[in-house]
């Protein structure tokens, strides 16, 4: 599965590891972890951080020579991937495409209004991060060979929209748990209800203030087992309602721990949740704190990229936290940066890897080891996972007891995505695809009063383009991508999340595990990065048992990508008769879209489709369908690209590109 990954870029923001030539090695070299091996073959790894602990004031040294002049020599080791990374790309001291990303970034949470301008003022720059690194780690990982050209062919400018507003927002950017009740057919919900289980009666009050009766079926084959204190395993289908799964027998254990006093300076966290994505992770916090509405002294804490890690340290300190949802590269960076922080971490009694197969394929295995290593070796960890691929069973063996339960809730012989979907795809001449998608979305919104549409676009530029194309056209839209900041994504996710009548083009930073209810349509422009993209994207819709509908829009030349996905009830669907009107409605409305978002959108699409191992492989080739795709955005003359981007995507001197 990794290895299909690897065909494509998901974003642009993607870019920047194959540059920097990121290494995932130095966890096991690392003074911090040198206990992990030992550990691990011991079979559960353990104590990672104590050694630093003991050893008295924490040692700080520099992993990255240009981040050193940033943070000062003083700085824990925790990988020697940055080294790496700064030796081959020499360029964090010339980062100005991300200069605004960096002052950006404003999730600060439920209790943000209460920590004072003064603190934003006097924030050092230790605690900066930028939006580009969060991005790599985060959402990509370190091992897709796309992320080699991110300095070069990212926006030079960041988004402009939202700037003035989210510096002044000062209020809490948690998501707010929308959907009170799971809702589907008999074969998404069980029989068993929650007051059945050994849940405490003010979990089981939680869960009906939300509407919560009746378990999945997930969490009635996965609840019983986990309650018993048991390692769990589970291979479980998206929109399942897993999370729950996880989070209400970890509270069980919270609710059971002895009370730590509120004037304990560092109150030990006791469940570490890990999860591979920033919006994923919030979403997982948000559930987390609907099932402790009536546990007052229990705290759930989210650490992600985009946000300030002062502010991040200021909360924890000031707040319960006894739950963490965390990403990994932040929780790394915590770990580095917060005094007493690994010491909180050797409370933790439950350990959750969700979406353990993304997290794998994103490049966190070392990652992984690491945080198995710095929790105590005396705890119950559940795995969650929509596969089970190799390189989760690998990971079994670090991080679960030989005695662990695999509970495998998706039947063999089912179909990988959701039977209520509806599933076609439509192949036109890449300058129809606009008119195309407008008409799609137009026929869809006349049929459904209460549309709610995903576009799935192939990379952030392109995203932004699509969604101001459809602005144009009077739609109403949202976009999210990886150049937009953590608070923009985190107030337009929740704002779909809650609404009808909406449409979100997003990039792939959307695909796995978000929870957006009552999606009605999925529509995926352009070449997949591989089958588990497409099923992940299409699995926002059709969720908990609902119906739902998926468009695959394709070029001719893509239509290899069908012979991957030929198992799949993936069938030919009809195309909307384009009148003339259509087009010349799409044609002006692609008229007033900023030259910037075309060029960009053009550099982006041009380093995309030159990853895939297809469409790449013939660079003429290659070259006549970025043109075709420039002028379907009303471009006659192609972009030119700088000279360096080019030689960097293997594309001197190949004729038709413009060379600025």
């Amino acid at each position: 599965q990794t290895q299909s990954s690897k065909s494509l870029i998901e974003d642009e923001a993607e870019l920047s590891d194959w540059v920097s030539g990121l290494s995932s090695g130095g966890f096991k070299n690392s003074r911090l972890y040198s206990g992990s091996e030992s550990d691990a073959a011991d079979g559960r790894g353990g104590g990672g951080f104590r050694k630093r602990e003991s050893a008295g004031k924490p040692r700080r040294e520099g992993f990255d020579s240009s981040r050193n002049k940033k943070r000062g020599a003083n700085q824990t080791v925790f990988s020697e991937d940055r080294n790496k990374k700064s030796a081959v790309s020499g360029r964090r001291g010339n980062d100005h495409d991300f200069e605004g990303y960096r002052k950006r970034g404003k999730f600060d949470g439920r209790n943000e209004r209460n920590q004072g301008n003064g603190f934003l003022k006097d924030r050092k720059q230790t605690e900066r991060r930028s939006e580009e690194e969060e991005e790599e780690e985060e959402e990509v990982g370190r091992v897709n060979p796309y992320s080699k050209f991110k300095e070069l062919i990212d926006s030079e400018e960041d988004d402009d929209d939202d700037d003035d507003e989210e510096a002044k927002e000062e209020e809490s950017t948690f998501p707010k748990h929308s959907e009170s009740s799971f809702t589907g057919n008999d074969s998404y919900l069980s029989e068993t209800r929650f007051d059945q289980c050994a849940i405490s009666p003010l979990s089981l009050k939680g869960l009906k203030d939300a509407g919560y009766e009746k378990m999945t079926s997930v969490q009635e084959a996965t609840l019983p087992v986990i309650l018993k204190g048991k390692d769990v395993l589970a291979k479980a289908k998206t929109g399942t309602g897993k999370t729950v799964a996880f989070l209400l027998p970890s509270i069980e254990v919270v609710v059971k721990s002895p009370q730590v006093a509120q004037s304990e300076k560092r109150q030990p966290i006791i469940v570490l949740v890990i999860c591979p994505t920033r919006e994923l992770a919030s979403q997982a916090a948000a559930e987390a704190n609907t099932l402790l509405k009536y546990h007052p002294s229990i705290g759930t804490q989210v650490i992600i990229g985009g946000t300030r890690l002062a502010l991040e340290q200021k909360r924890m300190q000031a707040n319960p936290c006894q739950i963490l949802v965390a990403t990994p590269g932040r929780l790394r960076d915590h770990v580095e940066n917060t005094a007493g922080f690994a010491t909180r971490l050797m409370g933790v009694k439950v350990l959750v890897l969700d979406e353990a197969d993304h997290l794998l394929g994103m490049g966190f295995r070392k990652e992984i080891e690491r945080i198995v290593a710095a929790v105590p070796k005396q705890r119950q960890t559940l795995l969650f996972s929509a596969t089970i691929p190799p390189e989760v069973r690998q990971i079994c063996h670090i991080a679960l007891r030989r005695d662990h339960e695999f509970i495998n809730t998706v039947k063999e012989g089912t179909e990988d995505t959701h039977s209520q979907v509806r599933q076609t795809h439509l192949v036109a001449p890449l300058d129809n695809h606009f008119s195309l998608l407008y008409s799609l979305l137009k026929d869809h919104i006349a049929d459904n009063v209460n549309y709610k549409v995903l576009v799935f676009c192939t990379t952030a530029m392109v995203t932004r383009l699509v969604a101001e194309l459809l602005g144009e056209l009077k739609l109403n839209v949202r976009e999210i991508h990886s150049r937009k900041s953590q608070t923009y994504r985190t107030r337009v996710s929740d704002e779909f999340r809650k609404s009808t009548g909406l449409i979100l083009v997003t990039s792939d930073v959307s695909a796995r595990g978000v929870d957006y209810p009552d999606v009605t349509l999925v529509v995926q422009l352009g070449v997949p990065a591989d089958k588990q993209q497409y099923i992940h994207r299409l699995g926002r819709t059709g969720r908990k048992g609902k119906e739902g509908e998926g468009i695959l829009l394709l070029a001719p030349w893509e239509e290899f990508f069908l012979s991957t996905v030929k198992e799949l009830p993936l069938g030919k669907g009809s195309a909307p008769v384009l009148d003339p009107e259509t087009v010349r409605k799409v044609s002006r409305a692609v008229s007033v879209v900023e030259m910037k978002t075309k060029e960009d959108a053009y550099r982006a699409w041009l380093g995309y489709y030159n990853s895939n191992s297809k469409v790449g492989q013939d660079k003429c080739r290659l070259v006549e369908l970025a043109n075709e795709f420039s002028r379907s955005m009303g471009l006659q003359t192609p972009p030119a690209i700088p000279k360096l981007i080019l030689g960097k995507m293997g594309l001197k001197n190949v004729p038709g590109l413009r060379v600025k």
